[in-house]
């Protein structure tokens, strides 16, 4: 396989009823630099123009934009274009390595035991966080993928297939703040459900994984264009393997990220990693429209000259 480049346009547009006379925000939405990715460009535009912005980094490693908006204003315009370049990632054979329970036992706590820095690290994501729990009804679920012995990756794989196969893909079945407990119990929801439910389950039974925030590239309707803006955001799962890493599953296609996973960051779930998260005096109610183009360079120029909108008829 080769490398693959890719152009990306995302879009937020906040709309208030009324006037907000403050406003900060924190803006992830800038692609990590990864062994497997690279910004080539990146340009952020705000409307309007903040009076102060800060670029920092995360204590994931995740880059971040804090931007200040000190005089009135009634809609908040946040966009992020940029350039990536994907390379192909060397995936392990997932027969060989260590079993997961011998995984589970490097990461567990012991008094007085001193972790290298890379299975210290790990351990952080092997807690409960703000959307993860860590339940027996969780650990039976994946205790059903991780037989006795079994390599930790076949495991993890087999996880991911019984999550893809067992629960549907509804958009209207759940929202930011549904419980994770009551997406297991009802079996539906969207990428970010899905995987907050496998990364549960991971935890619930003593292994480390975190939460993947970033793009992946659709393919319009056989027949139909490539339409502006009818792309959106995507989650996926990393687990961690000592001596090997963090490997990337997708639940929800039932895949191993390779050439069509864009990686803006990562946390220990979507809270550590929301696009862009603030507070605002005044405004009212709002609402939200998001807009997102991932676009493969040999087709960049016939999608922008058509410049085929989703919010437009066909």
């Amino acid at each position: 396989m080769t490398s693959t480049r890719y152009h990306l346009l995302h879009d937020t547009r906040y709309g208030y009823t009324h006037p907000v006379s403050e406003s900060r925000q924190m803006i992830r939405l800038t692609p990590r630099e990864l062994d497997y990715q690279r910004s080539l460009s990146h340009q952020l535009k705000i409307d309007p123009p903040p009076s102060r912005s800060e670029n920092w980094t995360d204590s994931f490693g995740n880059p971040v934009r804090t931007i200040d908006l000190e005089t009135s204003h009634e809609h908040l315009f946040i966009r992020t274009e940029s350039w990536i370049e994907i390379l192909p990632r060397t995936t392990p054979d997932f027969s060989q390595g260590p079993t997961w329970e011998n995984v589970r036992d490097t990461l567990a706590y012991r008094a007085g035991r001193a972790l290298p820095p890379d299975i210290l690290a790990a351990s952080a994501f092997c807690f409960e966080s703000p959307n993860i729990r860590l339940k027996r009804e969780f650990a039976a679920y994946a205790l059903d993928c991780f037989t006795p012995g079994l390599p930790l990756m076949l495991g993890v794989r087999a996880l991911m297939a019984r999550i893809f196969n067992e629960f549907t893909f509804d958009p209207e079945a759940t929202d930011v703040a549904t419980p994770v407990t009551d997406v297991f119990q009802q079996r539906r929801g969207v990428c970010q459900d899905l995987s907050h439910v496998m990364i549960s389950c991971l935890r619930s039974i003593g292994l480390a994984a975190r939460y993947v925030s970033g793009y992946l590239l659709t393919l319009p309707p056989p027949g139909k264009p490539r339409l502006i803006g009818a792309d959106a955001t995507h989650a996926w799962v990393s687990v961690f393997c000592p001596s090997v890493g963090w490997i990337d599953f997708d639940p929800t296609n039932n895949s191993t990220p390779s050439l069509e996973h864009i990686t803006v960051g990562w946390g220990r779930d979507f809270s550590d990693v929301s696009p862009v998260r603030g507070v605002i005096l005044g405004g009212g109610s709002h609402t939200l429209d998001i807009s997102v183009t991932v676009v493969p360079e040999s087709e960049f120029s016939l999608v922008y000259e058509n410049g085929i909108s989703a919010h437009r008829d066909d």
